[in-house]
Order: structure tokens, then C-alpha cells, then sequence
């Protein structure tokens, strides 16, 4: 059978190729699942295009967020039924063999498919609150108003917050107001300084977690945080930056300036399946969003710009890139 999927050939190059999968060669631990709608990780996917992600080899197949329906079950599958919907980390591609031992859940049957895949941006947000010290009525500020940053600043609300966000894009800044941030600006349409200090009445933020990835905006933000205050960095930080690091590690070291700690959100700081050693995971973490979601306490379908056929990919990563205003959420429909 025939398989589309994206390929990076080579540093920003996107191709969308057909494979032939052998839907009878299942091994016994194997399903194989034909996807309905994979999500755009923008920040990722970009570094990846441009080939400068050490963990991605070009040429290579991008994305990590899906949902599809399981085709075929090897013999030894006892647990997962055909015609089961299912979401996992999946790539832009039409169908997908995977292992037993991936992540992969059954989805609740009250959501629609095409907010599915967005449980993972919600989850990779999630993890700046889980290493964080927020408590209620907490100042809390999010730079970067794309997927992960948006989604970031709703949890931090729903964790009882008063949610400050930035992001250069004014439509951005709109659709976080949207999203029920309390303050959300852009930060070269004011006097970013004086409008936290004057909303905290206390000089600054408690928590201020990173999202957009450019180390610049960590260290300049820095000043915007109160003493005693976090910042978490949640976007993974790419791109050079030249700073004096004594100057930075006194500010974040001294009582009188800042007294700042710096903590790391990745995901993968937590495991993949959940276990009775561990209160967190990427499982109960997604089991939580689909609660959310049902719930109606997050705001997702604002955050779906754009429904794209595969082959029209390279368009697509170009709008993520380029037209910050248009290009949100991304997903590419396999259907």
C-alpha cells in the first residue's frame, strides 16, 4: 500500500514522498495506525528544517503529535483493537508502524479529533508549571505567545495565577487576551518595565517562564523578575548569544539585584508511562488535558489556524516562519 509522508531531504528543503507499506508484515508486538490529522510543532520542526537539532538526521521525517485510527494489531497485541482511535507521538505521515512500547492512548470520544494532536503542546507547557513554585494569586509571566507559550499562560491561569504574556505579534497578543491572560502586550509597543511593575505593585514577576527559545529575551527578561523570583526555561533555548556571564550570574546570585533561580521544563525531564514511584508523567499529563479539554477550561480551537493537505507543507512551514500574524497552529490532514 501506498504511504505518504514529509520528508527534510536536506536543510531547508521539504518534500512530500509515497512509500509502500506492507500492512500483513506486522511484527507480533507491532500496530499500525493510519493517521487522520498530525500537528505542526513550529519551534522544532523549524530548528529541524534547518538542521540544527542534534537528535533529528536529515534527511528525516519531522513531527511528534497525532491521532489516527489502529489498522492492524500484531498477534501478540492483547490491549489495542482495530478501529481504536488513538493518540501518539506520531510523524506527517499516512500511516505509522509502532511498537507496543511507544506512547499511545485511547482517546476520549467526546473530543474532536482535530484538537487531539494539541495535546502535546499542552503537555510540553505543562512542564514549566510542574518545576515551577507557582501558588495562588502568583504574578506569572509567559514570553512568547506561540503554541506552547499560549497553551503555557492558560495552565498558569488555571493554576490560579495573574498571567502577564509578550509576544511581538499583535494578533498573538490579541488571541492571549482571548485566552484569559490578565495582562498580554507587545514588548515594542510599550514600556514593558513599567507595566509590570505598575500591574504587581511588587517590582516584578514571581515566575517567568521562557517560551520563546532566544536567549536574549531569557536574559533581558530578567530585570522583570522579583527578587526571590524563577525562571523556567521552557522553550528550548537555540541560537548564539554573547553576554558578560559574571554580570548575569551576579545578578541572578546577589540579595540586592535579583536573587533569581533558573530552572530547566523540558519534557522529557519526565517519564513516558506512569508508574506508583512517580506523580508526574507524559501520560497522566495527557490524560489531564483531555479532562480539560472536555471541560471546556481550554481554550484550543482558537489556536487552529490552518487545516492543510500534506502536500502543501513547505507552504505551510513558510507562514510558521514567516507570517507570525496568520500561522498558528498547523495541522496536516491525513484523512
Amino acid at each position: 500500500m501506498k504511504s505518504k509522508k514529509v520528508i527534510f531531504p536536506e536543510s531547508h528543503n521539504i518534500e512530500v514522498r509515497e512509500d509502500e507499506i506492507d500492512l500483513e508484515d506486522v511484527s507480533p508486538e507491532e500496530i499500525v495506525i493510519k493517521k487522520h490529522y498530525s500537528l505542526i510543532s513550529p519551534g522544532t520542526e523549524l530548528a529541524c528544517l534547518a538542521d540544527k537539532e542534534n537528535w533529528f538526521e536529515l534527511p528525516g521525517t519531522p513531527g511528534y503529535a497525532a491521532v489516527g485510527e489502529v489498522v492492524e494489531v500484531g498477534d501478540h497485541v492483547s490491549d489495542v483493537e482495530t478501529g481504536q482511535i488513538a493518540y501518539f507521538f506520531g510523524s506527517h505521515s499516512e500511516y505509522e508502524k509502532i511498537s507496543t512500547d511507544r506512547f499511545f492512548l485511547a482517546t476520549p470520544d467526546s473530543l474532536d479529533e482535530k484538537l487531539i494532536p494539541f495535546v502535546k503542546m499542552t503537555t510540553i507547557a505543562m512542564t514549566s508549571l510542574r518545576v515551577s513554585d507557582i501558588e495562588l494569586g502568583d504574578y506569572v509571566m509567559v514570553t512568547g505567545q506561540g503554541l506552547v507559550g499560549n497553551l503555557a499562560a492558560q495552565l498558569a491561569k488555571l493554576q490560579g495565577a495573574f498571567v502577564i504574556t509578550t509576544d511581538l505579534s499583535d494578533r498573538r497578543v490579541e488571541l492571549s487576551r482571548n485566552c484569559g491572560a490578565d495582562l498580554a502586550l507587545n514588548p515594542n509597543k510599550t514600556d514593558l518595565k513599567d507595566e509590570i511593575r505598575k500591574f504587581t505593585e511588587l517590582g516584578g514577576v514571581s515566575t517567568l517562564i521562557e517560551a520563546t527559545g532566544i536567549p536574549k529575551v531569557a536574559v533581558e527578561s530578567l530585570e522583570l523578575i522579583a527578587n526571590e523570583g524563577e525562571l523556567i526555561l521552557l522553550g528550548t533555548p537555540r541560537g548564539e548569544y554573547r553576554d558578560d556571564i559574571t554580570e548575569l550570574l551576579n545578578y541572578c546570585h546577589l540579595e540586592q539585584k535579583g536573587n533569581i533561580t533558573f530552572k530547566g521544563a523540558h519534557e522529557w525531564r519526565l517519564p513516558p508511562f506512569h508508574n506508583e514511584y512517580v506523580k508526574h508523567s507524559m501520560e497522566r499529563g495527557s490524560k489531564i488535558v483531555f479532562k480539560l479539554m472536555e471541560q471546556g477550561k481550554l481554550n484550543i480551537k482558537d489556536l487552529l489556524t490552518h487545516v492543510i493537505e500534506p502536500e502543501e507543507a513547505e507552504e505551510a512551514y513558510d507562514g510558521l516562519k514567516e507570517k507570525k500574524d496568520e500561522y498558528l497552529g498547523v495541522l496536516m490532514d491525513w484523512t
